[in-house]
């Protein structure tokens, strides 16, 4: 099946095409520049599938829909649900849950099939619990590090934004920022690890995605794995199980 993925964020959207267990081609534009998307689609051959996780409102939705006109294709934007692909969802109201949090859940499940801490980090950080039995158990999110640099700059005398390296001892200002947006994201998803070992969870594998997953892995103690596009993985997933109608008429075509 040829499946063209949309991932649309806040600051990215990420695509790809996948068929038969492999991705043929990937890419993105900045989220401002989404009307890109028509010039880097133009010779992408026309998907049987196209499927997106949109958490950038309903401008980007529409952009999107237009965009993918040349495939003859509806896009089929996510929602979360109480369950799908293996994972069963905890949320209160599931379907608050972000569709891009959830594509990423479903992704490291079908991955990994054990207990995981998902991160997804870009603008913010979420940081998400799954069991050992694919139950999401509820996760944080965090404010990502260009975010919590802004909030400084903004509302604190004198501490402009300028680059800064990650430190263990910073001595310099744009250092001590930069240390301390990142040492406050990998003490997020530790304290996820040891709240799930506190519930009796095994050690989990930390699954890391996202612009900002270089700069917090390195920081982090335990089983860590950077996986490239999560969130498309996700989407390949649920674009691939059959519907229950589908599943339904194949056990009893009569019905």
């Amino acid at each position: 099946m040829h499946i063209l993925a949309i991932d649309a964020g806040n600051s990215r959207i990420k695509w790809g095409v996948h068929e038969d267990g492999s991705w043929l081609a990937q890419g993105w534009v900045a989220t401002g520049r989404a009307a890109q998307l028509s010039r880097a689609w133009a010779r992408i051959e026309r998907p049987d599938a196209v499927i997106a996780a949109n958490v950038a409102g309903a401008r980007i939705a529409r952009t999107l829909a237009a965009a993918a006109r040349r495939f003859r294709r509806p896009v089929r934007f996510v929602t979360s649900t109480a369950a799908q692909c293996g994972v069963r969802n905890s949320y209160a109201n599931p379907r608050q849950l972000g569709a891009d949090r959830w594509a990423a859940l479903i992704g490291a499940w079908n991955l990994h099939r054990g207990p995981c801490v998902v991160v997804n980090a870009g603008t913010t950080v979420t940081v998400d619990a799954l069991d050992g039995g694919g139950v999401f158990l509820g996760g944080m999110i965090v404010a990502g590090a260009g975010l919590m640099r802004d909030a400084l700059a903004r509302n604190t005398a004198g501490l402009r934004p300028r680059p800064g390296r990650f430190a263990y001892f910073p001595s310099r200002t744009a250092d001590a920022i930069e240390s301390g947006a990142v040492n406050a994201l990998a003490g997020a998803v530790e304290r996820m690890v040891r709240f799930m070992r506190e519930a009796g969870v095994p050690p989990p594998l930390t699954v890391l995605a996202g612009g900002a997953a270089p700069i917090i892995a390195p920081q982090l103690n335990g089983a860590v794995e950077v996986v490239d596009n999560l969130v498309l993985e996700g989407l390949v997933r649920i674009a691939l199980e059959p519907s229950p109608v589908t599943r339904h008429a194949s056990r009893d075509p009569e019905k």
